[in-house]
């Protein structure tokens, strides 16, 4: 936890109050804070600030703004990952929500378990973002949307998200062309289930304006492609 990151509510006196179990547990476990420390804090949709600690209790932590300070800025990218099976969701929505995508759309395919969207870690999104932002010490959260169906979804929707100035590009290691490197503008990226889309959602994908681009001749793992893949795209080196 890079950050404490804070409801608005809890910042509404001259002192603020660090409240939540599990992040007085970190505090008290893993950072030893101690009256008169300093803490990152980041108010959640707002701003992040420096602040010093002025009373500490088991339950409680009171704290007050010192100066503010700058929020990491976000990638323009809006995410499209098929369903993933669910222990690989908690790790790919917060991996996303740290490297600063700006959109996350979670997409049936034919190859993924009707049973995946049953998961209860569908419910527990907003703990999972809670946890990317804290890492990356970022206060905003992506905007996450579910679609459940494929055909419509690519055919009604995907075309909006896409134009000239920001494309789009699926995952698809059977083409020949390249992903892009280093374009550092807005684009929409789509990332299939982990035995990839079936020619049909493919072909569909790019009649709606996607290019199928190829990361080389290895398969690599939802978790793993995102960040590889965002790093090509966006690399300053």
């Amino acid at each position: 936890m890079n950050i404490v990151l804070l409801d608005p509510r809890q910042t509404q006196s001259e002192t603020w109050t660090i409240s939540s179990k599990r992040q007085l547990e970190h505090l008290h476990r893993h950072v030893g804070v101690q009256v008169g420390d300093t803490l990152k804090v980041g108010i959640r949709g707002g701003k992040r600030y420096l602040t010093e600690i002025v009373d500490i209790s088991e339950d409680l932590i009171q704290i007050k703004s010192l100066k503010e300070e700058s929020v990491p800025e976000k990638l323009p990218v809006t995410l499209i990952v098929a369903m993933p099976r669910p222990k690989v969701l908690r790790r790919l929505i917060m991996d996303a929500v740290t490297l600063g995508v700006e959109k996350i759309i979670l997409l049936h395919s034919y190859r993924v378990d009707k049973s995946y969207w049953q998961t209860p870690f569908l419910q527990q999104l907003d703990h999972f973002i809670t946890l990317g932002l804290e890492q990356a010490g970022d206060t905003v959260a992506p905007q996450i949307e579910l679609h459940k169906r494929f055909k419509p979804f690519v055919e009604d929707i995907l075309p909006t998200l896409i134009s000239r100035e920001k494309p789009a590009f699926v995952a698809h290691p059977y083409v020949e062309q390249k992903m892009p490197f280093a374009i550092n503008h807005a684009c929409t990226v789509v990332i299939g289930p982990e035995g990839g889309f079936i020619p049909y959602e493919i072909d569909l994908l790019v009649k709606n304006g996607c290019q199928a681009v190829s990361l080389g001749n290895r398969i690599i793992r939802t978790e793993t492609v995102i960040p590889y893949v965002l790093g090509c795209l966006f690399s300053t080196c």
